[in-house]
Formats: structure tokens, C-alpha cells, sequence
């Protein structure tokens, strides 16, 4: 007797997903449903990118159908696949063409990891499965083409706009690349911020699941005129457990919070050193501040990653830690985070001004 389709939903019941907590059935993500006596076979369709974990979650969907007498003998196949949609920014901000989701990396002061994070974390969710983009916001200080490894300018086709750089996957722009690299930038805030809204909506960013912004530090004018006008999902706060720091990024929760853009979490940086030569630990910044500062202000932690040289010599060379170490502890590390806050942008109320179409008013002739 084959299995029927009911008592395979059933025991997929058991098995959830590790970073939303519901399980693939109630979430829907179990398609095309085959059943026969020689073969059980269906398709899951995750909502954030999760590549490295499709064998093991397969392994667990296949662990629990087998619990099943009826299905003992038949072959199972599961296909995985991803499919990010659109989720709608804050406010009445409409979308960029082309970008379905904006996630702002932001820190309330400089020096505590936020461009490192941005690059290795928009490297994360692309070695996941996304397509990703990454802009570098920080006008004054732009370091994502060294930590990318890219120089040279951007090719215009049509005199207006501008095709991003590649690299490692990932689609880069920086004012950067527009500029000498020797020259300081002594723009008043309007200007800056009349610069990135340029090179964000001149950009030909091409079907992007994300585009990974590297906000400037602090929360001064430019900030908020930014976390006002950039449609974002939602933005990760990164600071070091130090309680200047913490004090700091607090603020930053706050900016958010005040212009309606969700926070998807807290990432604390520099968390722990251990000794390139004799492996002893030392919480050099302090110890569990982000986590504190997580539970106090009710978001969520989505990690924390060590003080490692390896980190800041493999950016020198243009090879952030998700590429130049691909399965090193410190990319599962990143990787864990990219799905954690993937996971969470799912999670978001879905943007459907695409599906209605543009309505035009004229006068009657």
C-alpha cells in the first residue's frame, strides 16, 4: 500500500526550519508532492537563500517520511531551491527596479567592524544561493573596493547610469571608484547624501534578491536623511561588546526605530581574541555587551565573531573571509548570521506594488 499524501504531510510536520522555527509544511514551502509505490518525491521552496544547508535538512525530511511504514522500500527525492521575493520597505518609500530587498549595515560609531561585516556578509548570502549587491554609503571614508579588490571605474552605456563592478559574485558600488583614492572628500551633508541617492538609484543593479548597504557611522544629519529616503527592509547594528560602544549603537537602534525601518538584529563584533600562538582567550572589549544590549532593547542577537588577524589581512588583499577561507569556522560563523537575518527579512510583510499596474490619468480630448 503507497503512502498517501496526508501521512507524508504529516510527518514533514516534524521537521522545522532552523531559523524560522515553523515548520515546511504550515509554511508552505513543500511543492509538487509525487507519490508512487517505487517513489516519494517533492520540491522545497525555502524563502531565503539556506544552500549549505539543503543535505542536511534533506537528510532530516527523508528521516522522518521513513517513520512511516508505508513509505519503507519507495525512493525518496526532495529538490531544494530558493525564491526571495520582495518585502516592503518603511513608510510609503517605493522600491528600487530591479532590487527586491535593502538591508543597511550601520553602526553608531566608526571602528567596530561595520564595512568588514557588510562585504562578508553580502558575500555570505550570495555563497548561500542570493543574487547580492553591496554599496558602499560611507562617502567620506569608502573602503569596500580595497576590501573587494576592485579599482577602476564604472561603464556608462547610455551617459546616465552605471554598471556596477563585479566581485567574488557580488555586484559593488562606491563612490570609490568615482573618485582619487588620495583625495578627502570635504562635502557638506547635502551633497553627500544628493551622491548616494545617485549612486544607488543611477546604478543598473541587475535582479538583486539583496542589496547590502554599508551605512556611514554615527547617527548624525546624513543618517537619518539616508534611513528616510534608502527603502530599506531592515538594517543589521553592528558594535563591540565596550560599553562606549554599546552606547553608541543603542543610538543607532533608536534612528531606526524612529523612522520605521526594523532592526533584524545586533551583531557583536571583536567579541573574543585568541592568541595566534599559544590559543589563549581574552575578552579584550569586554564580555556579552551586545547580548545585553539585545535583551534590553527586545532584538534579536544574531552572533557574535572573534578579534582574528586573519580577518583584516585576508581584506587587505581584496579576499574577504567568506571567499579566501570558504569552510574556515569564521565563514560558518558569517554564513550563520547571512541566513539568520535572510530568515528574518522573510518574515517581513511582502511588497506587492508589482503585481498592480500603473495607472495614468489624463484629460479627456
Amino acid at each position: 500500500m503507497a503512502l498517501t499524501q496526508e501521512q507524508l504531510l504529516q510527518a514533514l510536520k516534524e521537521v522545522q526550519d532552523p531559523y524560522t522555527g515553523i515548520d515546511f509544511v504550515s509554511s508552505k514551502a513543500i511543492k509538487n508532492i509525487t507519490i508512487t509505490q517505487a517513489l516519494i518525491a517533492f520540491d522545497v521552496e525555502m524563502g531565503y537563500p539556506a544552500k549549505s544547508l539543503w543535505g542536511a535538512l534533506s537528510e532530516q525530511l527523508s528521516l522522518a517520511i521513513l517513520k512511516v511504514p508505508e513509505a519503507k522500500g519507495a525512493k525518496i527525492q526532495i529538490n531544494f531551491s530558493t525564491q526571495v521575493v520582495a518585502h516592503s520597505a518603511q513608510g510609503t518609500v517605493q522600491l528600487l527596479p530591479g532590487v527586491k530587498n535593502i538591508i543597511g549595515v550601520a553602526s553608531g560609531k566608526g571602528g567596530v567592524g561595520k564595512s568588514t561585516t557588510a562585504a562578508n556578509l553580502a558575500l555570505a548570502l550570495q555563497a548561500e544561493g542570493a543574487s547580492v549587491g553591496l554599496l558602499d554609503a560611507d562617502i567620506y571614508g569608502p573602503s569596500q573596493p580595497m576590501m573587494m579588490g576592485l579599482s577602476g571605474r564604472p561603464e556608462s552605456t547610455d551617459g546616465k547610469t552605471m554598471n556596477p563592478l563585479i566581485s567574488h559574485g557580488v555586484q559593488v558600488m562606491s563612490i570609490g571608484f568615482l573618485v582619487n583614492p588620495n583625495d578627502a572628500m570635504v562635502w557638506r551633508g547635502p551633497m553627500a547624501t544628493q551622491a548616494l541617492e545617485q549612486l544607488l538609484r543611477q546604478t543598473n543593479w541587475e535582479t538583486l534578491d539583496y542589496l547590502i548597504i554599508d551605512l556611514p557611522p554615527g547617527t548624525g544629519d546624513i543618517q537619518l536623511t539616508l534611513s528616510q529616503r534608502v527603502p530599506m527592509t531592515g538594517s543589521v547594528i553592528v558594535t563591540t561588546p565596550q560599553d562606549i560602544a554599546l552606547l553608541d549603537a543603542r543610538k543607532g537602534v533608536r534612528m531606526f526605530e524612529k523612522v520605521g525601518v526594523p532592526i533584524l538584529g545586533v551583531l557583536e563584533n571583536m567579541a573574543v581574541h585568541i592568541c595566534s600562538n599559544c590559543g589563549h582567550s581574552e575578552h579584550i572589549f569586554g564580555q556579552g555587551g551586545g547580548k545585553s544590549m539585545s535583551d534590553e532593547l527586545g532584538v534579536d542577537y544574531l552572533g557574535s565573531l572573534p578579534l582574528d588577524i586573519n580577518i583584516r589581512l585576508q581584506l587587505d588583499q581584496g579576499l574577504p573571509t567568506v571567499v579566501a577561507d570558504p569552510v574556515g569556522p569564521i565563514t560558518q560563523i558569517y554564513k550563520d548570521i547571512a541566513r539568520r537575518v535572510a530568515a528574518k527579512v522573510s518574515s517581513k510583510a511582502k511588497d506587492f506594488s508589482s503585481k498592480f499596474p500603473t495607472i495614468k490619468i489624463s484629460k479627456a480630448t
